[in-house]
């Protein structure tokens, strides 16, 4: 019998080490590396040296090379055109996300932060597509019950199934409140986190749709180490996605983060799935963004928006309603800006302060802007513009706490931080879009007729953008503008910027 060998994994990034270490010597997670038992075969393997001796006996030398043809690989042309049908998930913003659909046999990762929504949203789908199809939906982190009371809450039909693993039977019930749009649905639950059991159930029931949550407590038997490892993790999704692309059975798994927000385990769970979703937002707040960042059947960085109410997970039509403040009550160092996440334009308030600073180096603080871009509007507003920014503290955030980090929110950043130094109104029919340059200048963005066209609909007047760019009639006034100063007097009207405004007041 083969002497088994141990070694050391990382949790983190999946390094390996023949010893114990407290640090990993690949990523510097501490307290991370996992013992594992590994058995060596007794069989030979066959050396490179057999591979280059059959190299010679095929070749020896002097004999007539052979025609060349192919064995196993096929051209485009030999490979016969497979029209990808698409399944509507009965969430639009879900769709959007996912590039028109689920598409079956694929496998969707979604990820989050613990109690943003992840399995609310997935048994919500699963009763949608229960409508037309098979699901199965695997929890391995609650019991039967516990998804027998979320879906009572989420009014999920009286026809869940649970499957008891005990006397395996379908119990069905009776319970649970009759939805009228879910009579007829197909969903089985099962509280299971073996491999081997989970794939026996499949290959049972043979579900449209498989829901494994979460894939960190899935486990394969015949490994040695705790779910969750990278072993672990490794095998199961590897053995989930060869019964998806051999089935056609679609995989919706959820990942685990860590406490950097990154899906927890090895990288090569991200590799392995078609899609990688990421559900974001924050706990104490009502929106929930889901982001792809992934999509083998679509485009990367879309966005849907959803809100938690008491029902569960309800989708929002109009998100830029959302984002913006009262404009009926506008209130000083408020600009509106028009923000692209991927093909979506969404409308957003921005709010800033400015204040005469107490301490030797002044504050700066921004809420859903980048750092950096807002360090450096200020340098500019200070050296082109002439406020002394470098005697203020600025905070600057956006309405709802949206992250805006695209470049096409300077100029909104720009105003808003002047209308607060000089406690002035920015016209409430006005949206600002433009990239602030270091010069001062007023560069133009990506998809500004798109971004024009969802400040038209939402009512607004005027629009503030970058000189040099032509637009057809869009419903709307279009203001084009070379510098920050010339922005800084088209944005705030029934007033003319001296150089005795932009002085701080004697008070201050």
């Amino acid at each position: 019998m083969a002497k088994p060998k141990t070694f050391f994994v990382c949790n983190e990034c999946g390094a390996e080490s023949p010893q114990w270490f407290g640090k990993c010597p690949a990523c510097g997670t501490y307290n991370s590396l996992e013992e594992q038992i590994s058995i060596q075969s007794s069989v030979d393997v066959p050396s490179r040296g057999g591979v280059s001796s059959w190299q010679s006996t095929q070749t020896n030398g002097k004999s007539h090379a052979k025609p060349a043809k192919a064995r196993a690989s096929l051209t485009f042309d030999q490979i016969t055109d497979r029209q990808i049908a698409r399944w509507e998930s009965g969430y639009g913003e879900l769709d959007r996300v996912l590039g028109g659909g689920v598409v079956p046999g694929s496998m969707v990762l979604i990820g989050g932060d613990p109690g943003i929504g992840k399995s609310t949203l997935l048994l919500q789908v699963s009763n949608q597509l229960a409508q037309k199809y098979r699901i199965l939906y695997v929890t391995g982190e609650e019991s039967g019950q516990q998804v027998k009371l979320r879906a009572s809450r989420l009014g999920v039909s009286k026809s869940v199934s649970i499957i008891n693993d005990d006397q395996a039977t379908v119990v069905v019930d009776p319970t649970l409140p009759i939805d009228p749009d879910s009579i007829g649905a197909d969903l089985y639950v099962l509280p299971e986190t073996d491999l081997e059991e989970i794939l026996r159930e499949i290959d049972s029931l043979k579900p449209n749709v498989a829901v494994i949550d979460s894939i960190q407590t899935v486990f394969f038997p015949a490994l040695t180490s705790a779910p969750g490892s990278v072993a672990q993790v490794r095998e199961c999704t590897a053995a989930l996605m060869k019964v998806a692309k051999h089935e056609d059975v679609t995989m919706l798994i959820v990942g685990h983060v860590t406490k950097e927000g990154a899906i927890a385990g090895p990288k090569v769970l991200e590799h392995l799935v078609d899609t990688v979703l990421y559900f974001e937002g924050d706990r104490f707040a009502s929106h929930r963004l889901l982001r792809t960042v992934k999509n083998r059947f679509g485009a990367t960085h879309e966005i849907g928006i959803f809100e938690m109410v008491a029902e569960g997970l309800r989708e929002v039509s109009n998100p830029s309603e959302l984002f913006l403040g009262n404009r009926d009550d506008p209130a000083p160092g408020t600009a509106i800006v028009v923000a692209c996440e991927g093909t979506r334009p969404i409308v957003v308030e921005l709010q800033a302060l400015v204040s005469p600073t107490s301490y030797p180096s002044p504050r700066r603080a921004g809420t859903g802007v980048d750092y950096n871009r807002l360090v450096q509007i200020l340098a500019v507003l200070e050296k082109r513009v002439g406020i002394p920014m470098s005697k203020l503290d600025s905070y600057v955030a956006s309405a709802g706490g949206l992250n805006v980090e695209e470049p096409a929110v300077d100029l909104g950043i720009a105003i808003a931080i002047v209308a607060s130094f000089r406690d002035r109104i920015v016209d409430p029919g006005t949206v600002l879009i433009g990239e602030v340059g270091l010069g001062g200048q007023v560069r133009s963005v990506s998809q500004m007729e798109l971004r024009l066209k969802e400040a038209a609909k939402l009512g607004f007047k005027r629009a503030i953008v970058p000189k040099g760019t032509k637009f057809a009639d869009l419903n709307i006034e279009i203001l084009p503008v070379s510098k920050v100063i010339d922005a800084i007097i088209a944005a705030i009207p029934h007033q003319e910027l001296t150089a005795d405004d932009l002085e701080p007041d004697e008070d201050e």
